[in-house]
């Protein structure tokens, strides 16, 4: 049976870095708190005329010429985002556009930031269902501007997030390589723990809700923390043991860059003696559901994963959700003779 792997791979953070310094003064916390709490140092912040899309694109391009490809050989343009350009169109329509991905069909997932992988699921089960003569690859693109959401007083948030964007290409791989299993869940009985109250059907945005900070993203970090701890750990555990591969065998794990301190606290529980721990979150903070893809490029850019390798994602986002992958990792190293496409970046799309 054919078998859908990532075939390129591609991240865009902004060019402004916001130091703890800068984010702990409006929050009343130090550097050496947000380090000791969090485990991040410094993070990306989108400039005043970009958008999600904007990073959304970019980072699509990138992946695009890792790949070696051309945007009209897409199916699929998905983008995994809580963080849209507006709540109408969808944010894939626009990164659609601006690749110029004619005829690729395009839209959003929102799991928050489990987003990636329950888009990674979608894609690989649309392009196993594609007809003879059908486009075989789809782009799927976790990108998040939490800076524009988020409520600089609030310690407990200010500095866990920045801004970015990740991307990859899926397409046909060799029978029995790529995406091994994908696993999702969610646990709707605890969407309260993560929440924009305002803004939506129930509560339309108005002077009340501006007034009362009801746009601004809220979470309860020790609820969280407790749910993934108390879950993860069963749904690695439930992957790998549907997948036949013994814990041992995976050679990398890739989590949800959601806070240091606790993926450190979590990691010896999950049973991965022979793996690396791959973490951004020091440079970047948590970018939402870019930052396992923009994490993956990283480990592409630095030849810090090999063909051959066995890598385990894991996301959890509001809703509460949880996306869990094994794949086996097809691209090779990059090279001075890898296949990069002809064309500029793009440029900031305006209305």
């Amino acid at each position: 049976m054919q078998s859908i792997g990532i075939t390129g791979v591609g991240s865009y953070l902004p060019e402004a870095i916001i130091s703890n310094a800068e984010i702990g003064h409006g929050a009343g916390v130090t550097d050496e708190w947000i380090v000791r709490k969090t485990g991040i140092r410094e993070r990306r912040r989108a400039a005043l005329h970009e958008a999600t899309s904007d990073l959304a694109a970019v980072a699509a391009e990138r992946a695009l010429r890792r790949a070696g490809l051309t945007a009209d050989q897409l199916a699929y343009v998905v983008v995994a985002t809580s963080t849209p350009d507006h709540p109408q169109p969808a944010t894939a329509a626009l990164v659609q556009d601006r690749i110029g991905a004619r005829g690729a069909a395009a839209f959003d997932v929102n799991a928050v930031c489990s987003g990636f992988v329950y888009a990674l699921k979608t894609v690989e089960k649309l392009l196993l269902s594609a007809a003879p003569g059908e486009p075989r690859h789809g782009l799927v693109i976790g990108a998040d501007l939490y800076s524009r959401i988020l409520d600089y007083s609030d310690r407990r948030t200010a500095a866990l997030f920045g801004d970015g964007a990740g991307a990859v290409v899926l397409g046909p791989v060799a029978p029995g390589r790529g995406l091994r299993r994908v696993s999702l869940v969610s646990h709707g009985d605890a969407h309260r723990l993560i929440r924009v109250e305002a803004g939506g059907s129930r509560r339309p945005a108005s002077a009340s809700t501006v007034t009362e900070g009801g746009h601004f993203f809220r979470m309860d970090g020790r609820g969280v923390r407790a749910f993934v701890q108390r879950t993860l750990p069963v749904e690695i555990e439930r992957l790998l043991t549907r997948a036949a591969v013994p814990h041992d065998a995976v050679r990398h794990f890739v989590p949800h860059q959601a806070n240091g301190a606790m993926l450190a606290e979590l990691w010896p529980d999950l049973g991965l003696p022979r793996a690396a721990l791959h973490l951004t979150l020091e440079r970047y903070a948590n970018t939402g559901a870019a930052s396992v893809p923009v994490t993956l490029a990283d480990m592409d850019r630095t030849g810090a994963v090999a063909p051959g390798d066995l890598v385990v994602l894991a996301a959890f986002g509001g809703g509460m959700s949880l996306g869990t992958a094994l794949l086996d990792w097809t691209l090779t190293p990059v090279t001075a003779d890898t296949p990069t496409p002809a064309g500029e970046l793009l440029s900031p799309l305006t209305w």
